[in-house]
């Protein structure tokens, strides 16, 4: 579902990856794992086109999406989640969540948000707050949701379990084990160590200074 093959990014003339290659197969759940500063990010932010790579390919199912535009992913079935949730502050959590589908016109918008509150349904009683308004932990959860509206195939989750309360981690992790049973969405999680992605995952591949040093299987690869 996933194929990065020799992939370098520099950015201010500095190598931030260096021939960086990985395979996420379809319908399976891998784990990106480095401490801060390593490149999960910048990884995540070139597979979705968002930083340019200087050398390498990028294939997602059987596209090759390396110049793709942005907002091509999201009407190929392609969720992102940012590190840093990037919200619209003013805006309502119904609004954020249905904020990619605005661009993309996708004609089902409105069962996909029922679906979004079954997976997520502590977000419906905060459906009609500002965003600005939620914690932390709740604007994750919103993140979350604005992914989950087009990542049919594919979510890029980027620390999703960073900096919210301990309780707030297991929701989550809870959340995407609920999303492995469907058996149909293939999903790349980075995370600063393996604490929460450890049991949900079938693969992971840590990264250093910007280059893959192993893979590893997880515990629900062993499990299959």
């Amino acid at each position: 579902m996933l194929q990065l093959d020799r992939l370098c990014v520099r950015i201010a003339g500095a190598e931030v990856l260096r021939n960086v290659s990985l395979h996420v197969r379809p319908n399976s759940f891998a784990a990106l794992v480095g401490r801060n500063g390593a490149g999960k990010t910048t990884l995540m932010r070139t597979v979705m086109n968002l930083i340019p790579r200087w050398a390498g390919e990028i294939r997602i199912g059987d596209r090759a999406t390396t110049e793709a535009s942005p907002s091509d992913h999201a009407r190929y079935g392609v969720g992102y989640m940012p590190e840093d949730r990037r919200l619209i502050a003013g805006w309502t959590v119904e609004q954020n969540i249905l904020l990619p589908t605005l661009a993309t016109r996708i004609p089902d918008a409105g069962a996909r948000l029922e679906q979004c509150y079954s997976v997520i349904p502590e977000l419906v009683p905060f459906a009609r707050r500002r965003a600005m308004e939620l914690s932390g932990g709740q604007q994750k959860l919103v993140a979350l949701a604005r992914a989950l509206m087009v990542g049919r195939n594919l979510l890029l989750l980027d620390e999703p379990f960073e900096g919210v309360a301990p309780a707030l981690a297991q929701r989550i992790a809870e959340i995407l084990s609920e999303l492995r049973t469907s058996g149909s969405l293939t999903v790349l999680i980075s995370e600063s160590d393996a604490v929460h992605t450890r049991s949900l995952v079938d693969l992971t591949y840590s990264i250093e200074r910007g280059k893959i040093r192993q893979s590893t299987t997880g515990v629900a690869g062993e499990a299959h």
